[in-house]
């Protein structure tokens, strides 16, 4: 009687620590199972920037040098345009008024629509070359990243009035709020990130990012406080969010311009102008690679739609790159007609 207890104790044991195994093998398994799992035809005409989700109304706003496409997720297809954004960066939205804004970065200025018609109602003037924009849902103000200018305008989305202006050492880029009063912004020409308190619009701290050159892409854990950034340099900076201690730096594919974070899988994803998406997790408890995705050429930038999983992206197929001139500096290629689309990548 003894005997079998004990062997039943000793198999039980067995049996709980091979379940632990599994289910410790498990997450990092599922969190590397990604793939393209649709592409989306949207054609027109111009280049592309930022990929902005509004996925309460399973929309994606898709920047195209004049003005905005609008993707309906669920069907897969336009729905409308945000027209006369010369310069078109981002878009934020703001719940509480039902109101959206854009960033217009040739025209210094951003535009103030309606989600639901798509109609544009004024035009906020602000600093030089607006690029990212966000709402910040402490102060419950929208900023844009001035890249020309150096700075940031705090525009206040209730009188449609820039109430202040944050000074920056350098080129801005990506923004992130941690919700709690605090927004951190990668400083493109410096290497470094930026910490602004919005209840002065000061910044408070200014932390380099060894290794990382050319900051882009950013995105947050909150629930832990880690600051995720893509770099030109082909790695993704890992910071701690309270000290600004860089965590560590992992490889990512080249000409990234953009960074996701799902916060449930906690996952950091950088989409990669070479052809790919890499998604960086912890594992064994350290951060590293756990996959990389082909996508297509040109596909740098990138949105997370929370409701699905899955990572979105954009590109198109390109003609020659012509010489630089005053419309097209950097003498970036045409896109061929008919060929832009929307990539996802989810789970399979």
């Amino acid at each position: 009687m003894k005997i079998k207890f004990i062997n039943s104790i000793l198999c039980l044991a067995l049996w709980v620590a091979a379940c632990a195994c599994i289910f410790a093998i498990q997450p990092a398994m599922a969190q590397s199972d990604y793939q393209v799992v649709k592409t989306m035809t949207l054609g027109g005409d111009g280049g592309w920037d930022y990929v902005y989700l509004d996925s309460s109304a399973h929309r994606a706003y898709i920047a195209r040098a004049t003005r905005f496409q609008v993707v309906d997720l669920e069907a897969g297809k336009l729905v409308g345009e945000i027209p006369d954004t010369k310069g078109a960066h981002g878009v934020a939205m703001v719940p509480e008024l039902g109101i959206g804004f854009t960033s217009n970065g040739r025209e210094n200025t951003s535009s103030v629509f309606d989600p639901k018609t798509l109609q544009v109602s004024e035009k906020v003037k602000t600093g030089e070359g607006p690029d990212a924009i966000i709402y910040e849902p402490f102060s419950k103000m929208v900023y844009t990243m001035n890249g020309h200018g150096k700075s940031a305008s705090v525009i206040d989305p209730k009188t449609r009035k820039v109430v202040a202006t944050v000074t920056l050492s350098g080129k801005p880029e990506t923004p992130v709020s941690d919700g709690k009063g605090r927004i951190y912004i990668n400083i493109e020409d410096k290497n470094s990130l930026a910490v602004v308190d919005v209840k002065t619009n000061k910044v408070v701290a200014e932390w380099p990012m060894a290794g990382c050159e050319e900051p882009t892409g950013l995105d947050m854990d909150r629930d832990d406080s880690v600051l995720f950034a893509s770099c030109g340099s082909k790695v993704m900076a890992i910071v701690d969010a309270k000290t600004g201690k860089l965590i560590t730096t992992v490889p990512i594919g080249d000409e990234s311009d953009g960074l996701a974070y799902d916060p449930k899988m906690k996952i950091a994803a950088s989409s990669n102008g070479e052809g790919n998406m890499t998604f960086v997790g912890k594992k064994d408890g350290k951060y590293a690679v756990l996959a990389t995705v082909p996508t297509k050429k040109g596909a740098r930038t990138i949105g997370f739609d929370p409701s699905t999983g899955q990572f979105l992206t954009v590109t198109a197929d390109l003609g020659p790159a012509p010489k630089p001139s005053p419309d097209n500096p950097r003498g970036r290629p045409t896109p061929l007609p008919n060929s832009f689309v929307m990539i996802a990548v989810g789970k399979k």
